[in-house]
């Protein structure tokens, strides 16, 4: 086999829509999300264009890997700046890193130029630290990024993944639907709710209003026992729950799809996402992984694309959060499955110091993978400010409850 890593040179340079966007998907579909012992996964955006990952995102871009000599395209990553705050109060501008992918023939170095580059341009709009993620499992991602690129353990986090196919009827039933009220809020209800709310997490999103206004977003909804009466969200003080939980959905049907193809029976998956397309995230994608959606091996519904709700901004006070933690599940596999589009699991990501990570339904249709988040400080600066003590909390490894992005899924 010829030695390309040595006989030929790689230059890293911005995406270009006219040359490169076939190419890119082209890449992307050959680049395998997961082991190969296991199955092989990709995703496709229904747009067919790179920058889906990325458009909710006013600072953005995409860097790809090109061979000198023959100009082809041996890797991509993306690239995305947004603001986050601490329970503190106090700000960070960080860099994500979306979507590593390199050739498998051509892997050498590749990665670690594009993330690199990646981490420059991040510097150079103002970024005081980057971030990724990616699963715990994952030995050549880690290494890459802690060994190579010096990135330090942030959190770790868990993702749950149940088909909606799968009933969840056989999960506890002690508090009938009749004893638990699922509550639409409109949009100014529930940014009201998760302004008020945010500040418990140890890291959130400050574009909140953002996000639950995007058309992705199905809408946020509380659950709470009927017997606290109704519930006026908008105003803080009068006839709160003494138990509730508020949590929105994230529709990523609409925005990409997956495929799966495996030469192993049963078919039991996991699917990397972090999919950003689950997670890819980087999975980033993460990666994604996903459970059984089929009994039969056979199935075309192993082989046809498919999308996923994600549970987003999972929220709750009280002591009798488990029934509540179930219905809301219950609601939103429901809601999948009267989705005509390619809806075939329910998808959410918590903490490990997040006291809803405990309650998530425990079923055995339902898949845990462990996902591990990196952080890296991009400057001098940003360990000599007035935060030092928040600086401390990010660099040292302190993040046990965060609240995760729906559009990095």
């Amino acid at each position: 086999m010829v030695d390309r890593e040595r006989e030929e040179e790689v230059v890293i340079r911005e995406f270009e829509e006219e040359r490169d966007v076939k190419v890119v998907g082209k890449l992307e579909r050959n680049c395998e999300i997961g082991t190969k012992e296991r199955v092989s996964i990709f995703t496709n955006l229904l747009s067919n264009h790179p920058f889906s990952r990325i458009c909710f995102y006013p600072l953005r871009l995409i860097l790809v890997a090109e061979v000198v000599e023959s100009g082809e395209i041996v890797g991509v990553v993306r690239g995305c700046i947004k603001t986050i705050g601490s329970h503190s109060g106090s700000l960070f501008k960080i860099g994500c890193l979306l979507g590593l992918r390199v050739s498998p023939t051509f892997r050498k170095g590749v990665g670690q130029k594009l993330v690199n580059s990646a981490e420059e341009w991040m510097l150079r709009n103002g970024a005081e630290y980057s971030f990724l993620a990616t699963e715990k499992n994952n030995t050549a991602s880690t290494n890459l990024f802690s060994l190579k690129c010096h990135y330090l353990y942030l959190t770790s986090l868990h993702i749950f993944v149940h088909p909606t196919t799968s009933p969840l009827n056989h999960i506890s039933t002690a508090t009938s639907s009749r004893q638990v009220k699922v509550q639409k809020l409109n949009i100014s209800q529930a940014i009201s709710l998760y302004t008020r709310t945010l500040k418990h997490k140890d890291l959130y999103l400050t574009d909140m209003d953002l996000i639950l206004k995007e058309k992705l977003s199905l809408g946020t909804w509380v659950t709470y026992y009927k017997e606290d009466g109704n519930w006026e969200v908008e105003n803080e003080t009068s006839n709160v729950p003494n138990s509730w939980i508020v949590f929105s959905v994230w529709n990523t049907c609409e925005a990409c799809k997956l495929q799966v193809r495996s030469k192993y029976k049963p078919f039991r998956v996991i699917i990397n996402t972090t999919l950003n397309h689950a997670r890819e995230k980087i999975k980033m994608f993460p990666c994604l992984r996903i459970p059984n959606v089929s009994n039969s091996p056979s199935s075309s519904s192993r082989r046809r694309p498919f999308g996923f709700l994600f549970i987003y901004g999972l929220h709750g006070e009280g002591d009798n959060l488990g029934e509540l933690m179930e219905c809301a599940w219950r609601f939103t596999s429901r809601l999948g499955e009267s989705m005509k589009d390619y809806c075939k699991v329910v998808i959410t990501e918590l903490g490990f110091g997040d006291p809803l990570a405990k309650l998530v339904p425990q079923t055995p249709s339902m898949s845990c993978i462990d996902d591990l988040w990196y952080i890296k400080s991009l400057s001098s600066a940003a360990q000599s400010n007035e935060n030092e003590e928040d600086d401390k909390v990010l660099l040292n490894g302190q993040v046990r409850n965060v609240f995760v992005d729906p559009r990095d899924f």
